[in-house]
């Protein structure tokens, strides 16, 4: 690979787009944090959740429902691929993981079927308002920007709230919550219909921004959202420290999402074998998730050190 061929302005000149993607997928990483962080709950619905965003928001595009209206059902749609997990899991007792495989693979039968028995569909921004599409950079770069901060505003409130510390005491410890009288499956029920939720509006509006839904489009969707999650938390706890709080975790994910798409866009420029963008992923990941590791270990060692200095 020759760097000296590279022109630095092909990077610079993608680099809105992928801000712009990396926000959409910043909203499914949030989804992603209120189950992985927030409930503790292994969700791998959201590969199939995700594509249904998609799917119903085309779909109902083009047949002349508008572009916001499309991205409201889409949100109750995703809202339901979760309701169906979150029951699998607390009225039939089927372990997290496979009650959200169970559901990942019903919903792909499903997303055929809402797409007419086809693998994809389109829809043009030359014959339909889109609320963010590819041909317009900028105005998707605020439509995204301003969605995804609605999102953190209403979800700061909302975890605020009375059932929104219910929802975060199930994840810190379910007994305890049992025992202050919370109902835990509710709360985990609710939340899981509240990220799916998430994760369709994304899968939605990526649809609309790419125009159009396959129903392959959020394979790999949950390894994005944990890059999102996990890069968003390391770059906010070594910028702000212990005064980061739950809004600026809720912002963070969001730039996680950007960051892992500007990275995305970076190894595209220098060339690289597109086959191994999973690959790259991958080590992403598993970057990320080692530094908070390393780091701890490396704190308990100095302070051991410290210890046996001072006998």
């Amino acid at each position: 690979m020759n760097l000296l061929a590279l022109n630095p302005m092909t990077l610079f000149s993608a680099l809105p787009g992928n801000i712009a993607q990396g926000m959409i997928w910043g909203i499914m990483a949030i989804g992603v944090y209120m189950t992985f962080r927030l409930l503790r709950f292994s969700d791998l619905t959201v590969d199939g959740s995700f594509a249904t965003g998609g799917a119903v928001a085309v779909m109902l595009i083009i047949n002349g429902v508008p572009a916001p209206a499309a991205l409201l059902v889409s949100f109750c749609t995703g809202m339901l691929a979760g309701l169906v997990t979150g029951l699998l899991h607390t009225a039939f007792g089927i372990p997290d993981i496979l009650s959200g495989i169970l559901s990942q693979i019903a919903l792909y039968s499903i997303n055929l079927r809402i797409m007419d028995g086809k693998a994809n569909q389109a829809v043009s921004v030359d014959k339909y308002f889109l609320v963010v599409s590819l041909r317009n950079i900028h105005r998707s770069l605020i439509v995204g920007g301003c969605i995804a901060l609605a999102v953190i505003l209403v979800l700061y409130w909302f975890f605020g709230t009375e059932l929104g510390s219910a929802i975060r005491s199930t994840g810190c410890n379910p007994a305890m919550s049992m025992a202050q009288g919370i109902n835990i499956n509710a709360t985990k029920v609710l939340t899981l219909a509240l990220s799916n939720g998430l994760v369709a509006l994304s899968g939605a509006l990526l649809a609309q921004y790419q125009g159009f839904s396959d129903v392959n489009m959020g394979r790999g969707a949950i390894v994005i959202g944990l890059a999102a999650v996990i890069i968003g938390e390391v770059m906010g706890e070594a910028l702000i420290g212990k005064r980061l709080n739950f809004f600026g975790r809720l912002l963070f994910v969001v730039v996680g999402g950007i960051i892992y798409y500007i990275v995305v866009g970076l190894v595209l420029w220098m060339k690289m074998p597109s086959n191994d963008l999973k690959l790259f992923t991958a080590i992403i990941v598993a970057i990320f998730l080692a530094v908070p590791y390393l780091r701890e270990k490396s704190r308990n060692s100095y302070a051991k050190a410290a210890k046996k200095g001072a006998k």
